[in-house]
């Protein structure tokens, strides 16, 4: 009862606090100080340059601008903190210096406001760096109360809700974007100088091939058709390699409709590209160094702590078949299993659960997920997997039921997907017809034929190496970030009532 009562007098209180906000707006509106007026204002530094170059800007005029995160009124003096995108600064707020009206003004702003302040850089008595301001102009008025600064935000609902709140409160969060934009900054940059392309193919699609999930569907008014959300950026990417563009990729959100976890959003950003001439192995050189590349870009550094680990990417990654990393760590040698019933029956043996529809190839697949993923932990490239579910893949010419493909795995995570390409149309055919039997059988991740791409392969592709990354992960990597939210900045919420 007592805390009821307690949560409504807090409830009231916070709503006179917005009350009194609006009171004020109203005032300098009646006032003609609409801040929401004011159209811009010149900005010179930011904090961090500032504190970076004091020797250089002692003394000097500055012109800074951003959210007031604290307030200290001392008499005719007073104190103010400012948050910019880089970090935050001091500025020393005097009546004598901005004139009577101005600290009448000032006096009455509120925590979140934001403002521009001119002024010159000095330093406390104290040693702090600050702006002794002789202008400031309230640049937008704050109509709703941040946090409590002590405790920040810290319910991560509200935060994933409202990250702008979060942006605000939690410097580490605009850290994390921050280098997320870096990271793909750095990629572009790699892939460039490597002598890719950039390009965007289309995201609504009649076909959602290139990956097993399961799409999104709507419906195109104009056209009156049924279309889906990609689920992946293959196969129109492969269709420009069979155009003669040979080394493309794209950056882009792709969509699939399942469930939500800490690595698993419904929509993300995935980097597929595609080179031709050559094959699986010169996709490995290129995420080795890649990875490298982007880790010491964003981060100084190619040993990236991750949880409790630290994550190696300057040594040369290692080298695993399926088949090799199952036996290591169940004593199974999955070439000596003869057929599908046998290995069913050892993961009878070994409680593994699968489909009736499941062949040896499939088991395979089930045993290395249940037993070996989680103890990959520094980065490792599983090579050649069986057939049965890689349906985009070329097999493997000495060893047929196996094709020419790997998944790089780091802290018992999957962050890549490369293959030597199919491009016997055939051959791919049969494998979507292999792909439409186990749709019917009940298997909604199936690939459907597309019958324009088996088009462009019978025109002819290349011997072509493809990859697909998981920008998100990457970004988890480099950020030391446990769940995928906390790299998207709009991470997909249930809505509320």
């Amino acid at each position: 009862m007592a805390e009821a009562q307690n949560t409504n007098i807090q409830e009231q209180d916070i709503n006179q606090l917005l009350k009194v906000r609006r009171e004020k707006l109203a005032a300098l509106q009646e006032a003609g100080k609409d801040p929401f007026r004011i159209t811009k204002y010149d900005v010179t530094h930011h904090s961090a340059e500032i504190k970076e170059h004091f020797e250089e800007l002692e003394g000097k005029t500055v012109r800074i601008a951003g959210r007031m995160m604290s307030k200290r009124i001392m008499g005719k003096a007073s104190f103010c903190n400012v948050q910019d995108l880089p970090g935050n600064i001091q500025s020393y707020v005097a009546r004598d210096n901005v004139g009577e009206e101005t600290y009448a003004d000032f006096k009455k702003m509120d925590v979140g406001d934001i403002v521009g302040i001119e002024g010159t850089v000095f330093k406390t008595k104290t040693g702090e760096i600050s702006v002794h301001a002789t202008r400031l102009t309230l640049l937008s008025k704050s109509l709703q109360i941040l946090p409590e600064k002590f405790h920040g935000l810290t319910n991560t609902d509200i935060r994933y809700r409202q990250r702008y709140t979060d942006l605000i409160m939690n410097s580490e969060v605009r850290e994390t974007f921050i280098k997320r934009s870096k990271i793909i900054s750095a990629i572009r940059r790699y892939l460039e100088g490597e002598g890719f392309l950039e390009v965007e193919t289309p995201m609504l699609v009649a076909n959602a091939g290139g990956a097993a999930a399961k799409p999104f569907e709507t419906h195109f008014n104009a056209l009156d058709e049924d279309v889906k959300l990609r689920i992946s950026l293959e196969l129109y990417l492969k269709r420009l390699i069979v155009g003669g563009m040979e080394r493309v990729y794209e950056i882009g959100r792709v969509f699939r409709n399942e469930g939500l976890d800490t690595r698993h959003n419904p929509e993300f950003t995935l980097m597929e590209l595609y080179q031709a001439y050559t094959d699986y192995y010169g996709m490995m050189d290129l995420t080795e160094k890649m990875f490298r590349y982007v880790a010491q870009e964003v981060c100084g550094t190619t040993l990236i702590p991750y949880a409790e680990e630290m994550i190696d990417l300057g040594k040369p990654f290692e080298r695993l078949t399926m088949v090799d990393a199952v036996k290591k760590y169940t004593g199974i040698d999955f070439d000596e299993v003869p057929d599908t019933a046998a290995a069913k029956k050892l993961a009878d043996e070994k409680g593994v659960q699968y489909e009736a529809r499941h062949a040896k190839g499939d088991i395979l697949n089930l045993f290395f997920e249940e037993f070996v993923e989680e103890h990959l932990i520094q980065p490792v490239f599983i090579m050649d997997h069986p057939v049965e579910i890689s349906p985009l893949t070329k097999r493997k010419p000495d060893k047929p039921d196996y094709v020419e493909r790997f998944e790089l795995f780091i802290y018992g995570r999957e962050m890549c997907n490369a293959y030597s390409e199919l491009n016997d149309p055939i051959d791919q055919r049969g494998r979507f017809e292999e792909q439409e039997r186990q749709f019917a059988m009940g298997d909604e991740e199936a690939n459907h034929t597309d019958e324009d791409f088996l088009n462009a392969l019978e025109i002819g592709m290349p011997p072509t190496g493809g990859i697909g990354y998981g920008i998100d992960r990457l970004v988890m990597l480099l950020t030391n970030s446990q769940a995928i939210r906390d790299v998207l900045l709009f991470p997909t919420m249930r809505q509320l009532d």
